[in-house]
């Protein structure tokens, strides 16, 4: 290790030597590569985190260069995995900690699997399916996540702690956490920055073992008009949450709520998965494709023809823009696949 790669964060008496010590043997994973997970990746990786994991489902697109800050034209116009991309560039900033990225939709099995070893999660999703989803597995396997929402100026966060503080099942009842989304109301990159940098000081607070200093309340705040609110919300946990209660069942770990199809926020697509886990060989995709326009990178394959387009990924997802009909998409990938 350099010896003075992380000295100003060292000099930080809150971190200090020892807590740059504990950084360095803490797994933080991320769940989205887009705007919100790019930049935590960033600021935790030049911080000396030992492990990273990142996960995305989508690829670059053009639209995202305005606010996702480890992508860039190269990445856009080879439609490369953000996860992949993330990956990296992530290691050219610092090659001496670990560093994974993941091409995966994560449902229960995924997550049950990634969350193994770590020390902390970051929400860096686009829905409250995942987010819910995330909420049930942290409180099962008692691990700490940090949750994040951004949309036009506006943006919040929250940190979960399992046993001490309410859940994101029990602030739905009670905090105005929905609404518009970047489809609707566009984001200014700043807020996405003010998010982050809410996260990733929570995160460190957790990684070096500083839990007095966690805020402890639900952060809201408007960077336009200048807004900045924070709530107490401690008397808002239940007991009877299905959650984080005493007698969890943990819903969202229940098959009824793993999807097979999902319309992807603010683009008019439409996710399929497999019924069961595959591989898809991406090359034999090629060859069924008698017309239209095929781009082929080692990680996906993109088809289209007339104003239809869809993009295939190795392990079983497709893509399906153009629509936010769950019913026209399936009905494409049926023409294609079977």
């Amino acid at each position: 290790m350099s010896f003075d790669r992380y000295s100003r964060q060292e000099r930080f008496q809150p971190i200090g030597n020892l807590g740059q010590k504990k950084l360095i043997k803490k797994h933080v994973l991320i769940i989205g590569a887009g705007a919100l997970g790019a930049s935590s990746a960033e600021q935790l990786v030049r911080g000396g985190v030992g492990r990273l994991t990142i996960v995305d489902r989508d690829y670059v697109e053009w639209s995202n260069l305005q606010r996702q800050q480890l992508f860039t034209e190269e990445h856009a116009n080879q439609r490369i995995p953000k996860a992949k991309a993330a990956e990296s560039k992530l290691k050219e900033i610092n090659s001496e900690i670990q560093i994974q990225g993941h091409i995966m939709d994560v449902q229960r099995e995924e997550l049950e699997m990634l969350i193994d070893q770590v020390d902390v999660v970051l929400d860096a999703t686009d829905n409250f399916d995942t987010r819910m989803l995330l909420n049930d597995v942290c409180q099962k396997y008692c691990v700490p996540w940090i949750y994040g929402g951004c949309v036009g100026s506006h943006g919040m966060s929250y940190t979960v702690i399992p046993g001490e503080t309410p859940c994101l099942q029990c602030l739905l009842e009670s905090v105005p956490i929905g609404g518009a989304t970047c489809d609707t109301a566009g984001v200014i990159s700043p807020a996405v920055q003010m998010v982050t940098a809410h996260q990733v000081a929570e995160a460190l607070k957790i990684l070096v073992e500083d839990k007095e200093a966690l805020i402890g309340k639900f952060v809201m705040f408007d960077l336009w008009n200048h807004h900045y609110t924070t709530l107490k919300v401690n008397r808002v946990k239940r007991k009877n949450c299905p959650s984080c209660g005493v007698n969890a069942v943990y819903p969202y770990l229940s098959p009824k709520y793993q999807t097979k199809t999902a319309v992807l926020c603010g683009r008019d697509t439409v996710q399929i998965r497999p019924p069961s886990k595959m591989v898809r060989n991406l090359d034999e995709v090629r060859m069924s494709l008698i017309d239209g326009e095929v781009e082929q990178n080692p990680f996906l394959l993109s088809y289209k023809k007339g104003d239809q387009r869809m993009v295939f990924f190795k392990d079983g997802r497709v893509l399906v823009h153009g629509t936010k009909d769950i019913t026209e998409a399936r009905n494409l990938y049926h023409k294609i696949i079977g």
